[in-house]
């Protein structure tokens, strides 16, 4: 029996991957879509048994080549681009792909698990996993929060586990490849090796300088999340996926900035001293993410609680540092 994970190639992808070798599973069948070649490089340290492109996939998913030799279907594949403007292209990969593999997995028994995202809850402030507050601010989000509404109609009548996983700002390990996408941890250590200091948007929104509030997440803790329900399938439903805390983006740069410091056998700093060195720079915000972009989200996690994860999140300091350590070592 194979453990499909779509997505195989890229950031949370390949860490489940990974994460499944490290458990003694080899008989995984990988899906992506390398228009971007690079991405291969993240699968270069993972076992796999077989690899398909995304479309040759489902062509023979439809043809029932894999009939009941598929044992669960971890689905990170999708177009993560929230800037992305071409609405078909996003409806099509994210939302209709998805559908296909939703349709599969219940018609013959197959529990999946799938990456949805915090963009649902757009704007709002209120991060509960109920319909009232989800309102997406760009397509993306909207791709995501339609299949999150189909899903909601097949779960009471569900005929094998499904879970969505609705993850915040995740950071870490396999993520070089999203370039402007990748998490601002990686974007803040590239800035400072290349040009001595990070960048921040300034105020926006009601919140000061580098103070807008984002539930960053490790991927280290988004792998046992997947993991823990693939452990579990007698738990279905859509879940939140961060830390439940809300950090600033200072309080990333300050942790990565301190990082390195400890790698590079220097002084770490507060915030403060950073700023008044130049180490962080405050920049003007965007005028194209006015109205798409969220200054604060928060995940509520009492669903997950229930369904009996009860590890600790990373919190940024701790989450970073382990972060900066990997890519100071790859550098």
């Amino acid at each position: 029996m194979y453990i499909v994970v779509t997505g195989a190639a890229g950031f949370i992808g390949a860490n489940l991957v990974k994460a499944l070798n490290a458990r003694g599973e080899t008989d995984i069948i990988a899906v992506d879509h390398l228009a971007r070649a690079d991405k291969f490089k993240n699968l270069v340290g993972c076992d796999i048994a077989d690899y398909f492109d995304r479309d040759d996939f489902i062509d023979h998913l439809e043809q029932g080549a894999f009939e009941d030799d598929i044992s669960a279907v971890l689905h990170q594949g999708a177009c993560s681009d929230t800037m992305e403007t071409d609405g078909r292209y996003m409806m099509s990969n994210n939302y209709r792909y998805s559908m296909t593999l939703l349709e599969h997995c219940q018609n013959n028994d197959i529990p999946l698990i799938y990456a949805s995202s915090a963009s649902v809850y757009g704007a709002g402030k209120t991060f509960v996993e109920e319909r009232a507050h989800e309102a997406p601010l760009n397509v993306y989000g909207y791709s995501k929060f339609l299949f999150d509404q189909a899903v909601r109609r097949v779960l009471p009548e569900r005929t094998a586990p499904i879970v969505g996983l609705r993850y915040f700002n995740v950071y870490g390990s396999r993520e070089q490849h999203k370039g402007r996408m990748a998490s601002v941890v990686w974007h803040f250590f590239n800035q400072y090796r290349q040009d001595g200091k990070i960048k921040l948007f300034e105020g926006c929104d009601g919140y000061a300088a580098g103070e807008q509030l984002r539930d960053f997440v490790s991927v280290e803790d988004v792998v046992k999340v997947n993991l823990h329900f693939l452990d579990h399938p007698q738990h279905s439903g859509i879940f939140n996926l961060g830390t439940g805390h809300a950090e600033s983006f200072n309080a990333v740069a300050l942790a990565t900035l301190n990082a390195l410091a400890k790698q590079d056998n220097k002084t770490t700093r507060s915030l403060e001293e950073w700023v008044k060195i130049g180490a962080i720079e405050y920049v003007p915000f965007p005028p194209q993410l006015i109205g798409k972009y969220q200054s604060y989200t928060q995940a509520d996690l009492k669903k997950l609680r229930s369904a009996g994860y009860k590890e600790t999140m990373f919190d940024v300091a701790t989450g970073v540092a382990r972060y900066v350590e990997t890519l100071a070592s790859a550098a």
